[in-house]
């Protein structure tokens, strides 16, 4: 299984984000974190800067949309360069036709699960992704802790995926560093979202290759990845 290290940007110099998203280039992803104060209690970026960013940086968007009404927005994420858009099953009036939607359009679909939503009342819509995103903090703002009590839910969902022999990239975000990365790869996560732990670092590019470093390692000797 290929490990896909997303830095968030959320946790950058705004005054930069230029500079910021040439920083971590040798990432697989830059995450995109959209906030609107209605579904999440913060603000952060829409879609121009979506658009500026894409023109910026070689990695591609991974746009998560903390959003309401994303049936209606998620789509322009899509034309303003985003490879990967992800909604909110929590806010979302037909994620099913979301989802193709935004395949349609040419990116990769993903819906976002908060710490709260189980995952197995949508185990039939997997198909119908090409990423699943297990939060493991409350979405809203970065640089919370990381929250253990996800680990069983990451495992739950790897084996739904597994049930099914889905291709489907298995996402976490929140909370993850050098720290914790290892238990979220073990548990069977893929696909690993770091802000501070990338751009508090000295050197971002490093940061990005040492959690890569660590996933990759974990991941080829646990149990889930060895019976794929």
């Amino acid at each position: 299984m290929a490990v896909q290290i997303s830095p968030s940007i959320l946790s950058a110099d705004f005054s930069r984000l230029a500079e910021e998203a040439k920083a971590v280039e040798g990432a697989d992803w830059l995450h995109v974190d959209v906030m609107d104060n209605h579904f999440v209690p913060n603000l952060t970026l829409g879609v121009p800067v979506v658009e500026s960013l894409s023109r910026a940086t070689d990695t591609p968007l991974d746009c998560h949309l903390m959003i309401d009404a994303p049936d209606r927005w998620a789509p322009q994420y899509v034309e303003a360069g985003a490879g990967s858009v992800t909604f909110h099953v929590e806010a979302a009036a037909a994620p099913v036709r979301l989802a193709r939607e935004i395949r349609a359009k040419g990116a990769r679909a993903s819906m976002a699960l908060k710490p709260a939503t189980p995952i197995e009342p949508y185990e039939d819509l997997l198909p119908e992704l090409d990423m699943l995103l297990i939060m493991t903090v409350e979405p809203g703002f970065g640089g919370q802790a990381f929250l253990d009590i996800m680990l069983p839910k990451i495992r739950r969902t790897r084996e739904l995926i597994s049930k099914h022999g889905l291709e489907l990239w298995l996402q976490v975000d929140g909370g993850v560093s050098d720290a914790t990365i290892e238990r979220c790869a073990e548990a069977g996560a893929d696909v690993f979202v770091a802000g501070s732990a990338v751009y508090g670092a000295k050197d971002p590019a490093q940061a990005v290759r040492s959690l890569r470093a660590k996933a990759e390692e974990t991941i080829s000797a646990a149990a889930w990845a060895c019976n794929h």
